[in-house]
């Protein structure tokens, strides 16, 4: 017993945090070039325009544009087998608007996939992680439009026919679920209502939001649908961000309101990705928000058509959920809530539990019965580059045992079909939520700072070497 022979370990990133060069090889704008850099407690904000005096982190980020063959060779030393990254859909089709595709944006993912393949490692590949054509969002305010689905289909179809024999595992979108919440406003659903500026608090309409979701959904089944059309041998998987909570006391009405919050932020798009069709809650979270959708017959047959093959997620934390006012509160990746006097938590506020992850794989598995692959996990971190050259993280070598040790236990003690693990921004990123490239999760460390100043040079951290052994160890070794 233990993780089957062919598990795949590796690493994740996104094109917005990781790939830089905005304005090469004919990209176009994205929503996420809009975003100006922020801190843990300075919000980022959300721009119409280029602003003097602002810095634009998704605009340089990590340079793998220029650096992907060191960056994947780096990859291929630890020993990776998979790797989790993301097409940007403006590098694709600039306005998201174009008949024909930007060919010099395809032969760029060509490169890298061939890349990635010569190494022995399968790329993973998410067709929308936080980004998309900007143009999509001055005209249509994003996917409030139903229009959208159309273009993001004939997306899909461009990149799914130009890679097919290269790219066996795709995603449709990152952590879709974000859109339940009001910062997946801008962030997941390129919506950008008037007057929204502050990243974290944006000017939200629950009913458009809503609906800009269920035209993302539609947009995800149609992608599967295409996908299995044509290549049948790939499998194609949606991506939540897992937010578990527990109940902070043994009071009913903390249970209950448990119950409500893992429906609404963790089930509700996955019940729609993975069965087809909206759960039998959906109605009264509708009633609750003020909600009503319109959702045709057409849709719910597409719906219904394109289910996943598979159930990817991101895992960072638990937090805890009362009723109850004047508890101590923790932050989060997504969302906060009641601190637990039984975790620690990380530089960022962010509480650590491993065994979570293990009730996590077994919530997942007992509710959908498919295989499932983890692509987030990690710490964020502030990594010191020594003058040697060294970076000594044994904070992440630890959280990462833990999590992984969790991980063998619901495969093996439990018996949970997990295929696949890619820790989170094995190359230094820039952060989602505060673009600060000080919020450290790599093996790998990249010289430069929250302003994009540095060498861009690459280091091996001390987490580098040992899981380098993990993975030779199929995840024996995790000393």
């Amino acid at each position: 017993m233990g993780f089957q022979k062919d598990f795949l370990w590796g690493g994740a990133t996104a094109a917005n945090q990781v790939e830089g060069a905005f304005d090469a090889g004919g990209k176009g704008l994205s929503t996420a070039d809009m975003l100006t850099s922020g801190t843990h407690t300075s919000p980022r904000k959300i721009t119409a325009g280029t602003e003097a005096g602002c810095y634009y982190p998704s605009r340089i980020a990590s340079d793998f544009y220029h650096h992907y063959e060191q960056d994947i060779a780096l990859m291929a030393e630890m020993g990776f087998k998979v790797y989790r990254m993301s097409i940007a859909w403006s590098r694709i089709f600039p306005t998201g608007e174009e008949e024909t595709p930007n060919e010099e944006g395809l032969q760029f993912y060509d490169r890298v996939f061939d890349a990635l393949l010569a190494h022995g490692i399968q790329p993973l590949v998410t067709l929308s992680h936080y980004e998309m054509p900007l143009a999509l969002t001055e005209k249509y305010n994003g996917w409030a439009d139903r229009r959208l689905i159309d273009l993001f289909e004939r997306y899909a179809r461009t990149v799914f026919r130009r890679y097919r024999g290269k790219v066996k595992y795709w995603l449709t979108f990152n952590e879709i679920n974000c859109a339940c919440l009001p910062l997946g406003n801008y962030m997941a659903l390129g919506i950008r209502n008037q007057g929204t500026r502050d990243f974290l608090n944006q000017v939200d309409d629950k009913a458009l939001r809503y609906q800009a979701l269920h035209h993302q959904l539609v947009a995800s089944a149609r992608a599967v649908i295409a996908g299995h059309e044509i290549d049948l041998a790939m499998k194609i998987g949606n991506m939540i961000a897992m937010m578990p909570v527990y109940p902070y006391s043994c009071d009913p009405e903390d249970l209950l309101l448990c119950q409500e919050n893992w429906r609404e932020n963790n089930w509700y798009c996955a019940d729609v990705q993975v069965q087809g069709r909206y759960p039998f809650y959906a109605e009264s979270l509708w009633r609750k928000q003020g909600v009503r959708l319109d959702i045709t017959q057409e849709d719910r047959k597409t719906l219904e058509r394109g289910t996943v093959d598979f159930f990817s997620f991101s895992y960072y934390q638990t937090n805890c959920i009362t009723v109850h006012p004047d508890v101590a509160q923790a932050s989060g990746n997504l969302l906060g809530g009641a601190k637990n006097p039984y975790l620690e938590t990380s530089d960022w506020g962010w509480q650590i539990d491993p065994k979570g992850l293990r009730y996590t794989l077994n919530e997942i598995y007992a509710r959908y019965h498919i295989p499932m692959i983890i692509v987030e996990n990690g710490l964020g971190a502030r990594d010191m580059l020594e003058s040697d050259g060294t970076v000594h993280d044994p904070y992440r070598i630890e959280y990462l045992k833990k999590h992984i040790a969790a991980m063998k236990q619901a495969v093996e003690e439990d018996g949970v079909d997990l295929f696949g693990y890619t820790m989170w921004g094995c190359i230094d990123l820039i952060s989602a939520s505060t673009g600060e490239m000080a919020k450290r999760y790599g093996f790998v460390y990249v010289d430069a700072d929250d302003e994009g100043r540095g060498t861009f040079d690459r280091y091996r951290k001390d987490s580098f070497y040992w899981y380098k052994k993990v993975i030779a160890s199929n995840g024996e070794d995790l000393e």
